[in-house]
């Protein structure tokens, strides 16, 4: 569907809390769209002092003198009465954090158009930058979706694309395509105030869901294939940050790929700390122990993250070969 519009500049209410949403706002602050407010989740403890914090969005909100809504909920007939008395055109909505009912989602003249981490209708929901790496997806992008009170199931308006490489952590990639939701939020909101954009359905075929991160998933087991392992290391770089048992102490690994036994090498019990080389770790992996994660980059305990070289110089004496990682009263009860 094409609806054409005028091509005045769109007022524009933003509703986002998240760096990644930061990004969509500042693109927008650039365009020659104008936005007329900022909704974010209101003020949470953060910090060993547990200071109430404002959200990244609020932050620069408040920087270009932008009024900002702090709603707990949009579902309350005064919240929707002061979103409504704004008469904007748009409403775009990035990792913002409450669900938008549907009298919501009908108060602008145009609807809500979200910017989601994920080419859809591939991982709709709440983790699609780290699970498209955990799953070894060979590219990720941004779509720009008509929203409908479905969960991340609206027509898509526009996509772009990045590749996933088989170094790329969480981190890079929220911070690429953060910057790919800005721009292509922006384009979308120049197309529709000119001629209209094509709002193509989402297939039924292909829809798979990105659960929310937990720190419990984040501990290793190495009876896992290397190349699992090695895509889960990278997509919970920076959290929740990968990690096994050393002792009574946590090993958080940071990089890695996966690798292969070298000539000779017998397999060794999922877990055991093969010969190192200069710059990794190679630990034994997979159900029979026949395969290798090797890992560049990991932090011990108090320490900070290091490559893998440095810790080997200043600490060789925890990296002892044969010594056995994870816990291994999993399997008891596995």
């Amino acid at each position: 569907m094409t609806r054409p519009h005028d091509s005045r500049p769109l007022s524009v209410i933003f509703a986002g809390t998240p760096d990644f949403a930061a990004e969509s706002l500042q693109a927008l602050l650039d365009s020659r769209h104008r936005v007329i407010a900022v909704y974010t989740q209101p003020d949470r403890p953060a910090g060993r002092g547990r200071r109430l914090t404002p959200s990244p969005v609020k932050r620069l909100a408040l920087e270009h003198e932008l009024p900002v809504h702090q709603p707990e909920t949009l579902r309350a007939p005064e919240a929707q009465a002061e979103l409504g008395a704004l008469d904007a055109d748009i409403m775009v909505v990035v990792a913002y954090g409450l669900i938008l009912p549907g009298a919501v989602l009908e108060t602008p003249r145009l609807g809500c158009l979200n910017v989601h981490a994920s080419l859809l209708p591939r991982w709709r929901g709440a983790a699609p930058i780290q699970r498209a790496i955990e799953a070894g997806d060979a590219e990720s992008g941004v779509t720009i979706m008509q929203m409908d009170e479905g969960l991340d199931t609206g027509d898509m308006l526009l996509t772009r694309r990045t590749p996933i490489t088989p170094a790329t952590t969480g981190g890079e990639l929220h911070d690429t395509l953060a910057i790919l939701g800005g721009e292509a939020i922006v384009e979308a909101l120049d197309a529709l105030a000119g001629q209209g954009l094509p709002a193509t359905p989402q297939p039924e075929t292909g829809v798979t869901y990105a659960a929310k991160l937990s720190k419990a998933e984040a501990e290793l087991d190495f009876r896992e294939p290397a190349a699992t392992l090695a895509a889960r290391v990278r997509a919970f770089n920076p959290w929740p940050v990968a990690w096994c048992a050393q002792g009574s102490d946590r090993l958080r690994l940071l990089m890695a790929e996966a690798s292969e036994l070298s000539g000779g090498e017998a397999p060794a019990a999922p877990g055991t700390l093969l010969e190192h080389d200069s710059g990794a770790l190679r630990i034994a992996c997979g159900p029979e122990g026949d395969q290798v994660l090797r890992v560049t980059r990991a932090q011990l305990p108090g320490g900070k993250a290091l490559p893998v070289s440095e810790l080997l110089r200043a600490r060789a004496e925890r990296f002892a070969t044969g010594l056995l990682l994870g816990r291994h009263d999993k399997e008891a009860s596995a």
